[in-house]
């Protein structure tokens, strides 16, 4: 896989895109940063800048104190071990992991520099902190959401599909969150009288046409789990379900916007914001094991009113009441 390294001038994310800078004086501190989409994904760079716009309003400027190491993971577990080791050999400060692939091989490279999280499911499960309210080690940060929530992606489904009776769940089995998020699905799918088929997602080549094959009968319908593959596939994943007139419910924003039918979760720009508040605290002197957990205070309703017409549907006018965004 193809790597590239990001020197950012904070000022110059303000300004404009990612560029590469002159390397700062010696009293900057240093913020090493693991990302888990690839480096051409414009939702990534997004996030990114609101994190470092957030620093900077925070003080934090780039070639006066401030340097910052940016590599992106691109959901390849290799990547993310070699990375990991790089970003602890650049000896920062602190480091920001988007998302438990980043942040399970950040730990396993060391126990003592301080690190923010952010999008992760479960990290008491997955062994990252001790529990939320004192996490006890040198991580801490922001929940993507409980498990809980991906019940509701379901309920949404019914909601706009009632016809619905089968779902395809396209989800990255390699993810350990991914257990709890199916957990959920299939403690409300009897309910809704609705069956699951599950769909691999570990590459492309297995998406298609598991999907094609489970889209032929009448009644289904497509729910995409929280996972980095699920985002760099999205643009295949959003032309499966156009082609196969399947609604679809995503768990986050990013995909209505290139054209999905509707998501429901936690703002992602949020959550690195937010991030970027720990990252100062920490600067500033206090400590990971010290600061606690957070889970989203909110979550967002999105929905492509152009893609619903597409397929046929009619978002019931409660549900749009209650959006967050439509997109017309």
């Amino acid at each position: 896989m193809r790597r590239r390294e990001f020197i950012v001038l904070v000022g110059a994310v303000v300004a404009g895109p990612l560029v590469a800078r002159s390397q700062p004086s010696e009293r900057a501190r240093r913020i090493g940063v693991l990302i888990t989409t690839d480096e051409f994904d414009p939702q990534g760079h997004e996030r990114l800048t609101a994190f470092l716009k957030q620093l900077h309003k925070l003080g934090w400027i780039d070639g006066q104190n401030l340097q910052v190491r940016i590599l992106w993971g691109a959901a390849n577990p290799e990547a993310f071990r070699k990375y990991a080791a790089e970003l602890v050999a650049f000896a920062p400060d602190v480091m920001l992991a988007t998302g438990s692939s980043a942040v399970e091989p950040l730990l396993q490279a060391t126990r003592n520099i301080p690190i923010v999280f952010v999008t992760v499911i479960d990290p008491v499960g997955a062994g990252f902190v001790e529990n939320l309210a004192r996490p006890g080690g040198n991580a801490t940060g922001f929940v993507l959401f409980e498990y809980s929530l991906s019940g509701k992606w379901l309920e949404l489904l019914k909601q706009i599909a009632p016809s619905v009776t089968r779902a395809i769940i396209i989800r990255d089995p390699a993810l350990p969150a991914s257990l709890g998020q199916l957990g959920a699905l299939q403690a409300v799918a009897p309910s809704l009288g609705v069956e699951l088929a599950l769909v691999s997602m570990r590459n492309t080549a297995e998406i298609e046409p598991a999907v094609v094959t489970l889209a032929g009968s009448t009644g289904g319908g497509l729910i995409v789990t929280a996972s980095p593959l699920a985002s760099i596939h999205r643009d295949l994943i959003i032309s499966l379900a156009a082609r196969h007139k399947l609604p679809a419910v995503y768990f986050g924003g990013h995909f209505v916007m290139d054209g999905g039918l509707v998501s429901y979760g936690p703002n992602l720009v949020d959550q690195y914001e937010l991030g970027a508040g720990y990252v100062d605290r920490i600067l500033k002197g206090e400590k990971p094991a010290d600061l606690p957990v957070q889970a989203p205070t909110r979550y967002e309703l999105v929905v492509n009113l152009k893609t619903a017409k597409a397929l046929g549907l009619t978002i019931p006018p409660s549900l749009l009441a209650r959006a967050d965004e439509v997109i017309e």
